[in-house]
């Protein structure tokens, strides 16, 4: 029979989400979380002590029976089962961590208990993309792109327009788009091609160079503006760089101040826990929130099936044509 902790471990099981401070590194967030979730389980109320029945002498039998004892039958709880001799039932817990934050970085951080870290596997090889706000700051170069690095340079930025930051944004997106496109190994004259640029699903097969899927400025007060980003198989010291070269793009310099995680594949900031919320009763309450969200999701290409957007069998040649039009612009509206 299992035991309180036991069952409330299995509920424990599967995929939530946590919201990283800036500089703190990934491994403290997840030893905190380990830390947080035994001391949960092990405070789950324990059974009782399993009884033994012994033969235990009566009082004051030595007196008045001086040939024997007189033993009477007696239930006694086992002792050897006791957690002062067991100690604490569960000793350690597994936490797997999903796409790493590095230190200076915030944001979305997916974890996983137990079970949940098969399907953390799972989940990334499957083509999630990544949302990130980048905090830039023009006039200034450093030698690790970021705002704590050594200045290695300075320059104006007075001539900068966000119609030049656009087109700029623009470029810079077009090329990361044909690349999605080589590294997908599809032929883009298929009806595979067509399938999958309508489910949103046409990417990299497995590992690739960092490929940005969505790029533009949401902000922009010179020297500060601030960059909305999608992409696959990023590095937060990429991104970074991102924005090093777009600054030399526009005739000046420009560092990063800031990189935050917005959404990790299904999960958003809405779905992270905050610092204060890293206990075993907020987890489990995350992961039973993610199971049901997972069980009423209906997933995208079982619409197309449904709506009849595969073209008939008897398409023509002009109609195969239109179809591959139709399959590249839904390439280019990829995010």
């Amino acid at each position: 029979m299992a035991t309180p902790a036991i069952r409330m471990f299995r509920r424990l099981e599967g995929l939530f989400c946590v919201y990283k401070p800036p500089g703190v590194h990934w491994k403290l967030v997840r030893d905190s979380i380990e830390t947080n979730l035994l001391k949960g389980l092990n405070a789950t109320p324990s059974q009782p002590l399993p009884q033994e029945v012994r033969f235990l002498p009566q009082p004051g039998s030595e007196t008045e029976a001086p040939k024997g004892f007189t033993l009477s039958v007696a239930s006694v709880p086992v002792l050897s089962k006791h957690p002062l001799v067991t100690g604490p039932e569960f000793q350690q817990i597994k936490v797997g961590v999903g796409h790493r934050l590095d230190a200076p970085s915030s944001g979305v951080l997916v974890l996983a208990v137990g079970n949940g870290n098969r399907a953390l596997s799972d989940l990334y090889r499957t083509r999630i993309t990544r949302d990130y706000t980048l905090e830039g700051e023009f006039g200034t170069a450093t030698d690790d792109f970021s705002h704590a690095g050594r200045v290695v340079e300075r320059s104006t930025y007075g001539h900068i327009t966000q119609d030049k930051l656009d087109k700029v944004l623009a470029m810079l997106q077009g090329a990361n788009q044909k690349a999605l496109l080589m590294y997908s190994n599809v032929d883009m004259r298929s009806q595979e091609a067509y399938e999958l640029a309508a489910q949103g699903l046409l990417g990299p097969e497995g590992k690739s160079q960092p490929i940005l899927t969505g790029l533009r400025c949401i902000r922009f007060q010179p020297p500060n503006f601030t960059l909305e980003v999608q992409c696959l198989n990023e590095t937060q010291k990429y991104l970074r760089k991102v924005v090093h070269e777009i600054g030399l793009e526009l005739r000046s310099t420009a560092v990063c101040k800031a990189v935050r995680r917005t959404r990790d594949g299904p999960f958003t900031l809405q779905d992270a826990l905050t610092h204060h919320q890293w206990t075993a009763s907020d987890v489990r309450q995350a992961i039973s929130q993610y199971h049901s969200s997972k069980k009423n999701k209906r997933f995208p290409h079982t619409q197309i099936k449904d709506s009849g957007l595969q073209p008939p069998e008897n398409t023509t040649a002009r109609q195969q044509n239109e179809t591959s039009d139709e399959a590249a612009t839904a390439e280019g509206r990829i995010k």
